[in-house]
């Protein structure tokens, strides 16, 4: 059986962290350095943001919609390769398993290691 992720929850899960990592970054910076309101990397890549209050809101809101997009496209993906690829650890340890056990096999009996 193949493990299959939850797009949606997983989406979910990742855009929550995205954002509240953008948030708790942009207030990690203010309480050493203060509030600059300057435009960095991120304020170009997110409208909006900035190192204030307010950028840390508008960076959680656009952290959270960059993170759904970004978990559903790796939980889709994972679930493709997945679907793929399926467990050769899995496939080799049965192959093993039937050999072992063979009539006239000397392994026969043998826990599988």
């Amino acid at each position: 059986r193949i493990m299959k992720l939850s797009i949606p929850a997983f989406a979910l899960a990742f855009g929550v962290l995205w954002g509240a990592g953008i948030f708790l970054a942009t207030w990690w910076v203010m309480l050493f350095d203060g509030p600059t309101g300057e435009i960095t990397l991120l304020g170009r890549l997110y409208r909006g943001y900035s190192i204030s209050p307010i950028g840390s809101v508008i960076g959680f809101v656009w952290g959270l919609f960059d993170g759904v997009i970004a978990g559903a496209l790796f939980a889709w993906l994972y679930n493709q390769f997945a679907r793929i690829w399926p467990n050769q650890n899995r496939l080799q340890k049965s192959s093993r398993r039937s050999e072992m056990n063979r009539p006239g096999n000397n392994f026969a009996g043998r826990a599988d290691s």
